[in-house]
Order: structure tokens, then sequence, then C-alpha cells
């Protein structure tokens, strides 16, 4: 991917979004969110992406700060003096065009009297050789342009995963609540009809007792999800930039997708993850230090034209002169400064180099854990809804027998828990098997929309190319 595919990061995935739903009221109380809608608004408003963004523009201003120095300085500056100084005074009267040999004759040149003088200096300044100090200047600041553009895109990847992971937190302790309300009004049937048979002498207490504490607990555990639900809400319109209060119609925590490509396919992938490409690029910023260094042991060579107005009050312009003068330095000794800091650079450079190798060592590796996780959660989420078809049924031919006599109501009571159990679990599962999915596309330096279901890899490369060329003009 060229610098340039990158620089409207923000915008881009939203193209892809595109491809999942249509856009919805996301931002209002009561409207409703997709997953989707939750990810592309986080890439708007979430504060870190504003934070990044910020400091990607501030990063690409100083790259027009770098080429400035390539460029002519005009400088204009006034100043005003009084003096008594024998040789300055005698100077400035003759820069005033006021010099008399009989006033000079005529008085003390050791005592002169105070002279006033004002100068008005127009002045050009401009670089011609700096041993190539300025354009390895210049190319650092456009390295690190395009780490600022990279570690925005990552914050803005980072951000959406937040916001999925919020979201379906809040989606699972919804769905959550809706299991334990439903098994809950399930369990008060059953005990309803244990009381009457208690009441008919069909049943002992005991048995009523026991299925009435585990509608108590019930209960119990219903009124921690709600309040789960409120916490999972603020964190979502956290993540949003939302109102505290607000508050979404989610859909149910989906199906979760299968990884598309295979464990090699998202190694390779690890290349074009964002914090490892801008650590490549401060790399090669630190490799041009080097050569920053050694240009202080070459010549130094400026042009300079100067034009001056002088007279005894300011901006007067009694007397004039021009000066053109092209300037050569070169540092013959400098005790030893100059090679230290090239070693130094090249020390630096080599730091880093290392410190990039670790990162992208430990980018595979943490790309292959992900995998590892996305691909065991999808087995367990499987395993978990094997067991959900089996608790269904075991709680069905429960109940039965139990209306036919057959079985205790423990026995019934025991069945319930288990299939309230088997629920809490596929949902569990599903949620982590998404979000294992969303974490394993984060680590590879994909967007977390990739992941989604009806989403190319590819697709917000291809979004982020198609919004630059409509926005080029911006470098």
């Amino acid at each position: 991917m060229t610098a340039l595919s990158r620089k409207r990061f923000v915008l881009a995935p939203l193209l892809a979004v595109c491809l999942l739903s249509a856009p919805s009221s996301s931002g209002e109380e009561g409207g409703s969110l997709s997953l989707a809608d939750a990810m592309a608004t986080a890439r708007e408003q979430a504060r870190d992406v504003a934070a990044a963004e910020a400091r990607w523009t501030a990063s690409q201003e100083r790259v027009r700060e770098a080429r400035g120095y390539r460029l002519p300085t005009l400088r204009l500056e006034e100043v005003w003096m009084r003096t008594d100084s024998p040789a300055e005074a005698f100077a400035l009267t003759l820069n005033q065009e006021r010099f008399s040999f009989q006033d000079f004759v005529a008085g003390d040149p050791n005592d002169p009297d105070p002279v006033d003088s004002a100068l008005t200096r127009l002045q050009l300044e401009l670089p011609l050789y700096t041993g190539g100090e300025l354009p390895n200047r210049i190319r650092q600041a456009e390295l690190a342009a395009e780490a600022a553009g990279e570690q925005a895109r990552g914050a803005a990847d980072g951000a959406a995963l937040a916001a999925a992971e919020a979201y379906l937190g809040l989606a699972m302790v919804r769905e959550r609540v809706t299991l334990l309300e439903r098994s809950l009004a399930t369990l008060e049937e059953h005990v309803k009809l244990a009381r009457a048979y208690v009441d008919q002498g069909m049943l002992v207490r005991s048995e009523l007792l026991r299925a009435e504490v585990e509608q108590a607990r019930l209960e119990d555990m219903l009124a921690e999800a709600r309040g789960q639900v409120r916490v999972a809400q603020a964190g979502l319109a956290f993540r949003l930039a939302a109102p505290a209060g607000s508050t979404w119609e989610l859909a149910p925590v989906p199906p979760p997708p299968a990884p598309t490509d295979d464990l090699d396919a998202w190694l390779a992938a690890t290349d074009e993850r964002p914090d490892l490409a801008a650590a490549r690029r401060m790399v090669r910023a630190a490799e041009l230090e080097i050569a920053v260094r050694k240009a202080a042991r070459l010549p130094k060579v400026g042009l300079l034209v100067r034009g001056d107005l002088v007279d005894d009050t300011p901006f007067g312009d009694h007397g004039d002169s021009t000066a053109v003068m092209a300037r050569a330095t070169l540092d013959l000794f400098a005790g030893g400064r100059h090679r230290a800091a090239v070693a130094a650079a090249r020390a630096d450079a080599d730091a880093a180099q290392q410190g990039v190798e670790q990162f992208a060592a430990a980018v595979r590796l943490a790309v292959r854990e992900a995998w590892v996780r996305a691909d065991s959660a999808r087995q367990r989420h499987a395993t978990a809804e094997a067991a959900l078809g089996a608790a269904r049924e075991a709680e069905r031919i429960t109940g039965e027998r139990y209306r036919q006599g057959v079985v205790k109501t423990l026995d019934l009571v025991d069945a319930t828990t288990a299939l309230r159990e088997a629920e809490t679990r596929e949902l569990v599962a599903r949620a982590d098997a998404n979000l294992a999915v969303l974490r394993l596309a984060v680590a590879a330096g994909r967007p977390p929309e990739s992941a989604l279901p009806g989403t190319a890899a590819g697709g917000g490369e291809d979004a982020m190319q198609t919004t630059t060329s409509q926005n080029g003009s911006k470098s």
C-alpha cells in the first residue's frame, strides 16, 4: 500500500461498511444500531481517533516547515540607537551621509557628541549548499508524517475494535437478560404447578421449597444482569463519544464468522499493520540522521543580499547602501563532536532496527495466538450449540414426564437450570467467537470490519484509495 492510499483512513472504512447495512440513527437515543454502525461511528467520533488525526495534521505541517528552510528568507529590521562611542559615532555619521570633514576636525574625535541613528534593513538569505542536511531533514519530516498517518489509521482500527467489543458486550448482557426472564417465567410456572401438587398432597413440601430457592436465585441473577446492562450501555456510549445516558436498540449477537484465510495469509498481512509500518518508517528516519550528522563535517554555502536605509530618525532614508555576500563555512576542528554524533546516530539506527525486528516477531506471534483463539472459539461455539440442543430436548422430555408424574420437581428444576446454563454458554461462546475474529483482523493489520460477513479483506484498502483520489489535494 502506498502512503497516498492511507491518507484518508477515517472516511475510507465507511464505504466498506455500506456493504453491510444501511445508515441508521446510531447517535440518537432510542435509535437502532448495528455492529457495523457502531464501528463506523467510533471511527468518526472517538476522541483517541481525533487526537491521532490532529497529531497527523501536525506532522504534515512540520513537513511544510522543513521544506520552507530551502526557500529564501526575507527579513525586515528596524534598529534605533544613540551612542557617543567614537568609532560608532564616526561610522553612523558616514552611513547617514552626513559626514563633514570640517565638523570632524572642529571637534574632538575621541569625545564626540551623542549621535542618533536609525537603520531600516531589508535582508534576503538563501542557503545554497548544506552538505545534504536540508534534503535529509525534509525526508525525515515526511517519514514522520507517514508514520503519524499509520498511527492514526491504527487508532481508528483500535477505536472500531473497542466499539465492537462494547457493542457485543452490551448485546450479550441484554440477550442474557432475555434468557433469564424466559427461564424465570418457565420456573415460575413449575413452582405454580408444584404448589398445586403440594396443596393436593401429591408432592412433598421440600421439593416446592427447593424450586422456590431456585426461583429466588434466578431473580437475583436477573437483577444483576440488568445492572450489567446499564454498565455496558454506558461503556458503549463512551466508545462512541455519545452522551452517557444514550440508549440504542441493538440486534442480537450475530453468529460468529469463520476466519476467511489460513494462518499464512494472516501472517503475510502483518507487513501492513499500522504500528509496524510506522515503526519501520521511523527506522528509515533514524538512518537518515546519520547523513544529517555527516553533513556537519561538510562546507555550508549561503547567499545574502542586504539593503539599508540610515537616518537620524526611524524609517528615514537620508543614507542608503546595498550589499551582496556569499559565505562559505567549514569546521576544520570541532573537538570530535561531529564524529561522535555520527557514531551515536548509527548506533541509534541499529537499535531502532533491532527493536523493529523484535516488534515484527512479536506481531507474528500475536497473530498466531489470535488465529488459534479464533479457531478454538469457533469450535467452542459449535460445541455449545450442540450442548444447547441437547439441553432443550432434555428439558422438554423432563417437563413431559413431570406432568405425567414420572419425575420429581427437583429433576425438572435441574433440567431447567441445565438449559439456562447451556443457553448462557452458547451466548458467551458466540460473543467470544465474534470478538476473536475481529481481534485477529486487527492483530494482522487489517480493519476489523474486514472480518464481518460480506466484507472482503481488502475492502478497506480499495475504499481508502477511492476516497484519497477524490481528496488528493491534501498531502
